[in-house]
């Protein structure tokens, strides 16, 4: 089983990124996929998740109308697309995938949001 993020870097504020979680290794299509985040000296945080048949998508409040979290089955790959980055969105960004409460993580990718 692996999840590979990529697409981060460093950026301006109220720049875009986006980034791509690619998995391998189980039933992709089966399982939720969600985008965390954990900055420094913080707690790791549930930022958006998009449910198995990809109809339905929960966000954070403080990343709603500036992140879209889409997956596409046929490519195994989960994708989060962030506009309007702050500074304290400065984090390392991990996928994670879950069914049944069996779940698989990512290494992370790392989002720098500065001037």
């Amino acid at each position: 089983v692996q999840l590979v993020e990529s697409g981060g870097g460093l950026v301006q504020p109220g720049g875009s990124l986006r980034l791509s979680c690619a998995a391998s290794g189980f039933t992709f299509s089966s399982y939720d996929l969600s985008w965390y985040r954990q900055a420094p000296g913080k707690e790791r945080e549930l930022v958006a998740r998009i449910t198995s048949a990809g109809g339905s998508a929960h966000y954070a409040d403080s990343v709603k109308g500036r992140f879209t979290i889409s997956r596409d089955n046929a490519k195994n790959t989960v994708y989060l697309q962030m506009n309007s980055l702050r500074p304290e969105e400065t984090a390392v960004y991990y996928c994670e995938a879950v069914r049944s409460k069996v779940g698989y993580w990512g290494r992370g990718s790392q989002v720098a949001v500065s001037s």
